[in-house]
């Protein structure tokens, strides 16, 4: 079994990873998949949640929001609807994010959107989350 694996993790707009890793966590729509070298091959939805890698001992992470992944044994390419790295993230602007969101939440008024509404929470979480981990 191969020690590392080619990762591309891609966005309409860019190709934002291109790497050779050891192990990947991906938020697949029901829950996270860790990924090894040599993993069978799978397509899954993508959730909104940080996806994080290994290179040489050191993590790296990457926001997701929707999309896809597509895992061989030899390589995993992850098309993203969005994606930052952790340094592209703003603080304090995904914390003002959440907070919106949150309040939106516990204070529902007439019309308000709950589902996307609770896609917004979610975001913003997983972009502090990555923020935390660069």
């Amino acid at each position: 079994m191969a020690e590392a694996f080619l990762l591309e993790v891609a966005t309409p707009d860019r190709l934002l990873i291109r790497e050779e890793v050891s192990e990947i966590q991906v938020p697949a729509a029901n829950g996270y998949l860790g990924l090894l070298p040599g993993h069978s091959p799978l397509l899954s939805e993508l959730g909104t949640g940080e996806l994080s890698y290994a290179i040489g001992g050191h993590r790296h992470s990457v926001s997701l929001d929707g999309g896809w992944v597509e895992v061989l044994p030899d390589h995993v390419r992850v098309l993203a609807n969005t994606a930052e790295r952790a340094s592209e993230i703003d603080a304090k602007r995904a914390a003002d994010a959440l907070q919106r969101a949150a309040e939106r939440l516990s204070h529902p008024e007439l019309g308000i959107d709950i589902a996307r509404a609770l896609n917004a929470l979610h975001r913003a979480q997983a972009r502090l989350d990555t923020a935390k981990h660069p």
